[in-house]
């Protein structure tokens, strides 16, 4: 059984459309996608609002799920850098997790199996 890892990307939702194709062209065939509120450096932002100051503490981003086995972890995490990138803060994190096992629920299937395109199966 190959190892199966867990990549969540934490970026701008602008970034989204741009990901997706990256991530598809170096053979990522599937991912969940959230709307996700936090805040990390940056602290949130003061807006004013019928003359009355609010802080936004909790700013809007989305997360990306990613499991892979087959596709190198590093060539993900280049691909993610390389388009969600800005230089300014609230770029986003990427964090990497090992996955134990993996099931898929309709066929019982378990293992690397489980998350690979039975389209691409030997």
């Amino acid at each position: 059984m190959k190892q199966i890892t867990k990549i969540d990307i934490i970026t701008r939702p602008g970034k989204l459309e741009e990901l997706k194709e990256a991530l598809a062209t170096i053979g990522v065939t599937g991912m969940t996608v959230s709307q996700v509120f936090g805040c990390g450096l940056q602290k949130g932002h003061t807006e004013v609002y019928r003359g009355k100051e609010y802080t936004i503490n909790l700013l809007a981003g989305i997360k990306i799920e990613i499991v892979v086995c087959e596709v190198p972890v590093a060539t993900v995490v280049e691909t993610v850098k390389k388009v969600c990138r800005t230089g300014k803060i609230g770029d986003g994190k990427i964090f990497i997790y090992p996955i134990e096992n993996a099931v898929r629920i309709r066929t019982g299937e378990e293992g690397d199996i489980a998350i690979i395109d039975p389209k691409e199966t030997p």
